[in-house]
């Protein structure tokens, strides 16, 4: 009995030890369903693993931007552009002698166009600002040089000027004795774009309260020397440059009439190779001159009634961005060309231009033709198209 008694006491004092155990345990409370998003962590990449790449692309392949084509080439030629103040055939053939000339002296390449106006060439210049020279007077400069910063190099010299003027004709047997007497009448004028044919003409005009009346555009001076002798028009306009007095006689001056001595008149005429235009020992070297083949009798039957103020020499300009290095080759050549005789065949060709020389020449001598300008209201649109 009393063993069974201990074993019994024995089993009661393990089964306390253990149920004391299991009190002291906290139990674990089934968790409350989260109310925020659980955040997600990305596992580290294993070492060993290579990082992925993108897949190669190619390049494109660049596309070349276009070569410009040099200036002065047969590709891509200098164009020397001439107003249409005379005989356009008269200015190609001697504008193909002067590029000759400068393609010899230079290797560049050269293209002479006659443009159809004196706006046509100022439009070509400011188109093509890098391949193109222009032989035009000054109004044209002065509205290229405003219009797109066309640059003047050179102007012309006459038998010594650098300076011209603008003259007045009617016919000789015309009862117009002034300028008052020009109201109301035609007028024969080369082109609206001509500094000493237009331009220099309108402040002589109103100075003298002259309206014209009906207006002829001849298109050159020639013409409007033409369309005198042929009663086309009551009075024309057109450039004047003095008589050459034969050698000896004092040379003729500012303030001297601007008219062939009278007692000379009646024997005024081409020489006999038909070059230039005589009145004795006197030479004509005005726009009348131009008409003497056509028209042997020119100064008996177009008289001179008057001539403007000064008006500097018509030029030679290049376009705005003309090479530079160029430039000065072509105005060297120039320079050389003018000294020889082939000069006289080209631009020096009375028939031509009539330059018998030329001088450097800067943008404020055209300071005058701008006062022109703007008294006349011009823009390159009164030049025609």
């Amino acid at each position: 009995m009393k063993k069974f008694w201990s074993t019994t006491m024995a089993i009661f004092v393990i089964a306390s030890f253990v149920l004391s155990a299991c009190a002291q345990a906290t139990p674990v409370a089934t968790p409350e369903p989260a109310t925020e998003e659980p955040v997600v962590t990305e596992a580290p990449a294993p070492t060993d693993v290579p990082e992925p790449t993108a897949a190669p692309t190619e390049e494109p392949t660049p596309v070349p931007e276009p070569t410009a084509v040099p200036v002065g080439t047969v590709e891509n030629p200098i164009k020397v552009l001439f107003v249409p103040s005379v005989d356009a055939n008269v200015i190609v053939s001697g504008g193909e002698i002067m590029a000759a000339a400068l393609k010899e002296a230079t290797g560049l390449e050269f293209e002479v166009s006659v443009p159809t106006s004196y706006a046509a060439t100022i439009e070509e210049m400011c188109a093509s600002p890098e391949n193109t020279m222009g032989f035009i007077p000054g109004l044209g400069y002065v509205l290229a040089n405003q219009l797109c910063g066309v640059d003047v190099a050179f102007k012309a010299v006459r038998f010594g000027w650098s300076v011209y003027w603008a003259q007045i004709m009617v016919p000789a047997d015309s009862e117009i004795k002034s300028l008052a007497d020009l109201d109301g009448k035609k007028w024969a004028y080369p082109d609206a774009g001509s500094t000493s044919g237009y331009l220099a003409i309108l402040p002589m005009l109103a100075e003298a309260g002259v309206t014209p009346g009906e207006t002829l555009e001849a298109g050159g001076h020639t013409g409007a020397v033409r369309a005198i002798y042929n009663n086309e028009a009551d009075f024309g306009t057109a450039f004047f440059s003095p008589p050459l007095k034969p050698e000896g006689e004092e040379p003729w001056k500012v303030g001297d009439s601007p008219e062939i001595p009278e007692e000379l008149i009646p024997s005024c005429a081409p020489n006999a190779e038909g070059t230039r235009l005589m009145c004795g020992d006197w030479r004509v070297l005005d726009a009348r001159a131009g008409l003497r083949q056509e028209a042997p009798d020119v100064v008996q039957k177009v008289r001179l009634l008057a001539i403007s103020p000064e008006i500097p020499n018509d030029t030679l300009s290049f376009g705005p961005e003309f090479p530079a290095d160029l430039r000065q080759q072509i105005v060297d050549a120039l320079v050389a060309f003018a000294e020889t005789e082939a000069w006289d065949t080209s631009i020096g060709n009375q028939d031509f231009y009539g330059w018998t020389g030329i001088e450097p020449a800067a943008d404020e001598e055209y300071d005058v033709v701008r006062q022109m300008i703007e008294l006349a209201g011009l823009t390159l649109e009164d030049l025609g198209q």
